[in-house]
């Protein structure tokens, strides 16, 4: 494990770098990045710390985009009560989703989410507030709290910015508390947990519920970023998207998704100029890093550190 000296270093260089990454690179493709890690860090919560596996996350994070769009654009409200309005309808949606998933284990759970992704997919093409096939355009970009000029979009990333550090730092005070404990507990042997007098379903349910707001979070945010929502951020592939984020990042890690968002975020768009054939060499990539790293990124490399610099255990001498 890092030393205090060592964690304190490695925070202030990320911090710096963080603060200056607007002025270096494009903001909006840092603010897009930021949204889909956000996204990914809530489904690494439900996957890597609960134990269940959704396939259908994507109409938490696109429903959100169209709630923020519609509270926005067609009420006329201030952009906050837009993102408060996608959190909600996102916590929503997972209540009910979580509450018929959760009587069913392992593949089925899974089977269930997808079926309730595809339902809500074949609404927003249906629905008139979604606008169809064509979505949301033109979402404005309003003052936050009326006085924060998100219109600039080196003010926006600090706003962005913020955001992801407030869903991080939940998701880190979820996980490291009593009750991400029992989710580990759930995680790794639920028979056990139960036994022990937990009730899994009730935190299996507010497990998942958290994971749904979180990901609202960030689709109300790229919504607010990007100004518009469409079909895409509602689809199977986005759901097959945070699935390989985290993959990549590595599961149960708390920076692993963040790192495979912005890896995948980066080939999407560096290898546009591919075409087509960015699905092939995005294949190849992951299935290599997937052979490669079976822990994930930084699962890899944590484990490489502390076989490295984590002083083995030496048993006591004792005397003859």
């Amino acid at each position: 494990m890092m030393k205090d000296s060592q964690r304190t270093l490695v925070i202030a260089i990320v911090a710096a770098l963080a603060l200056a990454a607007p002025w270096v690179a494009y903001p909006v493709f840092l603010m897009t990045a930021l949204c889909f890690a956000l996204f990914a860090c809530a489904f690494n919560l439900l996957l890597g710390y609960a134990g269940l596996m959704s396939f259908g996350h994507a109409m938490f994070f696109g429903m959100a985009g169209y709630f923020y769009g519609h509270v926005v654009k067609t009420w006329n409200l201030p952009p906050e009560l837009g993102l408060i309005a996608g959190v909600a309808g996102a916590a929503a949606i997972g209540l009910v989703t979580g509450a018929l998933a959760i009587r069913r284990q392992g593949i089925y759970f899974a089977m269930i989410t997808l079926a309730f992704a595809q339902m809500v997919y074949f609404f927003c093409v249906q629905a008139p507030f979604t606008g169809g096939e064509d979505g949301l355009q033109g979402i404005p970009r309003k003052p936050l709290l009326g006085i924060i000029p998100t219109h600039d979009d080196h003010v926006l990333y600090y706003v962005v910015l913020a955001i992801f550090l407030f869903g991080f730092g939940t998701i880190y005070r979820i996980i490291h508390s009593p009750f991400g404990q029992v989710l580990k507990a759930i995680r790794d042997n639920e028979q056990r947990a139960v036994s022990l007098g937990y009730e899994a379903d009730r935190y299996k349910l507010l497990a998942f519920v958290l994971s749904a707001a979180l990901a609202g979070l960030a689709g109300a945010t790229k919504a607010m970023v990007l100004q518009f929502a469409t079909l895409t951020d509602v689809s199977a592939a986005m759901s097959g998207e945070v699935v390989l984020m985290a993959l990549v990042g590595g599961l149960g890690t708390i920076t692993g998704p963040v790192i495979g968002a912005f890896i995948l975020v980066t080939m999407q768009n560096y290898l546009a100029s591919f075409g087509e054939f960015v699905l092939v060499i995005q294949g190849v990539i992951f299935v290599v890093i997937v052979i490669a790293f079976r822990r994930g990124l930084v699962g890899e490399l944590s484990a490489l550190w502390r076989a490295r610099f984590q002083p083995r255990s030496t048993e006591p001498e004792t005397a003859d």
